[in-house]
């Protein structure tokens, strides 16, 4: 008989305390080759499925359908085998495991749990007590990020570069950090870090050299013996970390590297007839091996995912709008509206926020980091790309972000409150990453709109993390940055003038063509725009001069540095500001 697997939800919980068995959480992934093993070859074992249907209550769950439960459960890869008690506690998890050893681990668990169910109870409270008493807000300062660029260059790989050893993944979000703070500091081993990060991933196996982007993660420290499935999500967040180390290195040969994840986006992974992007393309070693393109073609291509993902396309677009303006590449930004056009219009709810996935329909709404990805895409399009709408859709989104996750402990749930009926949600419902990417985002609307509640809410947001900042592993990054960005206001260029008269334009590309890691760059038409140019303070100095020159203005917090009418000096003023 085979499994009978149940959907997450209530009734599951439900049947775990009626019965006294522990829930069985099985999280896999439409790519993952092992994930397709284990359920071929070990749950279709008579003797695996009896196990589970007598001692445990069996759920499953697509991981990147459900991120909110990959967060909490996940092992750190997938498949991930976690059991939990009637509440949603952990009990253990485990990766994968071949059949003697499944069997083994389902009876041991189902056997201890029958045996000790109430001493086990109390240990699972007391430590839930001990960690909600864990998370108390603190000051933010300097020290946090000094703290966190120290770590990520201790623990880096001084031959290879990037973090890891069995799994080794470039982290882009510590890149990012690193080379923020190099283009602030000039220290050169924050430099060398990134570089050497780069150009090992660049050369590595991880590197799919005969059609572009990349693969996963690698089991080598030197990037080699990949696990062959290529994910949106982590090649929109590569390309967006070569297009940044090409323009702020100048390293040549990862302009080419960008352009190949580009090159493999578009051919592979994008939707004609949605304009958004396939979350996945899945695992075929046979494949990958092949070496050149007439060969692949003649083998059949592995299968894609269809499933469209809010907060992928999301991420997927940030990239592709700056990838089209440092490459100089206008079809890139094209692409990027395109996806984040069809999120807006099929994806974003007024009421209920941003639905997770689309494949045909639309589901699962409220996570947070739907609703901050795709804030984030829309502030990136409105400064990419310079349409009002943009910020008028980055907006609303931002006010119902607000009213739908707001924590009491401070910042953001990760999800709807009534995604959260099962324990483990109500008490531990924050992620610091997700949070920090949505302080990230108040931070860059309140300096667009000019309206500092949402600076106060992204300081807020950040404070109630600080106090234990230090556990949450490679989440830390991210927070750091927005701590950074938080603590030294972006150099914020703001050109007034007419949205499309050609001096506007220049000043608005010659803007975006440097490195600067915390930088805006804003356009206001006085005549679509007269509340926003009220707001801005600059009525009086830009008087007279939005026709027929535009005009550019610099100010870094609440300082203003110059104001020219010249592309060419634009950048220099620019640099000299931060």
């Amino acid at each position: 008989m085979p499994v009978a697997w149940m959907p997450w939800g209530e009734e599951a919980m439900r049947a775990a305390q009626a019965r006294g068995v522990p829930i069985l959480l099985l999280l896999e992934a439409a790519w993952c080759r092992w994930c397709k093993q284990l359920d071929q070859v070990v749950l279709q074992d008579p003797r695996a499925a009896s196990l589970i249907q007598q001692g445990f209550v069996p759920v499953r769950v697509d991981k990147d359908r459900r991120p909110d439960l990959d967060l909490r459960y996940s092992k750190g890869g997938w498949p991930t085998l976690a059991y939990l008690d009637e509440q949603g506690n952990a009990l253990a998890s485990d990766l994968y495991l071949d059949l003697p050893a499944f069997l083994q681990r389902l009876q041991l668990i189902g056997g201890y749990w029958k045996d000790n169910r109430e001493s086990v109870r109390r240990r699972l409270a007391e430590a839930a007590e001990r960690e909600h008493s864990q998370g108390l807000p603190g000051e933010l300062s300097r020290g946090i990020v000094d703290w966190t660029v120290k770590h990520l260059l201790e623990s880096a790989d001084p031959q290879y570069g990037g973090w890891g050893k069995e799994h080794k993944f470039p982290h882009t979000e510590a890149l990012d950090l690193i080379l923020m703070r190099w283009s602030e500091t000039g220290d050169e081993n924050l430099r060398k870090l990134v570089l050497r990060t780069l150009r090992h991933v660049q050369q590595g196996e991880i590197h799919d050299r005969v059609e572009g982007g990349f693969y996963r993660f690698a089991a080598r420290r030197d990037w080699s013996s990949p696990h062959h499935e290529k994910v949106l999500d982590s090649n929109a967040q590569r390309l967006r970390s070569f297009v940044q180390a090409h323009q702020a290195l100048g390293e040549p040969s990862f302009e080419g590297t960008a352009r190949g994840v580009v090159r493999w986006l578009e051919a592979v992974l994008l939707d004609r007839e949605t304009g958004a992007f396939r979350g996945s393309q899945d695992a075929d070693p046979e494949y990958a091996h092949l070496s050149t393109l007439p060969e692949r073609r003649a083998h059949k291509a592995p299968a894609t995912d269809p499933t469209i993902f809010a907060n992928w396309n999301a991420r997927c677009a940030s990239a592709l709008l700056e990838a089209g303006v440092v490459l100089a590449t206008p079809h890139y930004q094209e692409l990027a509206l395109g996806a984040l056009q069809f999120v807006v219009e099929n994806l974003v709810d007024p009421h209920t926020g941003v639905f997770h996935y689309w494949d045909g329909s639309y589901h699962l709404a409220g996570l947070l980091t739907d609703q901050v990805h795709v804030l984030l895409a829309l502030l990136d399009a409105y400064q990419y790309h310079g349409d009002p709408r943009w910020l008028a859709h980055a907006q609303a989104l931002a006010e119902n972000t607000r009213r739908i996750l707001a924590s009491p402990l401070g910042g953001f749930c990760d999800a709807q409150h009534e995604l959260l009926w099962d324990a483990p949600a109500r008490r531990a419902s924050r992620s610091i990453q997700d949070n920090a990417l949505a302080a990230e985002a108040f931070l860059r609307l309140a300096h667009v709109t000019r309206q500092e509640s949402w600076a106060k809410l992204a300081h807020d947001t950040l404070k109630s993390f600080a106090g234990d900042y230090k556990r949450h592993g490679d989440f830390v990054a991210s927070y750091a940055r927005s701590v950074d960005l938080m603590l030294q206001p972006p150099v914020h260029v703001t050109i007034v003038g007419y949205r499309g008269a050609k001096s506007t334009q220049a000043l608005r590309a010659a803007a975006l063509a440097p490195y600067v890691a915390s930088r805006i760059v804003q356009v206001i038409d006085p005549a679509q725009d007269p509340e926003l140019f009220e707001r801005s303070g600059l009525t009086q100095l830009a008087a007279g001069s939005a026709a027929p020159h535009a005009r550019a203005f610099i100010e870094r917090g609440r300082e203003s540095f110059a104001e020219t009418s010249e592309p060419s000096r634009l950048v220099a003023l620019m640099t000299r500001v931060e």
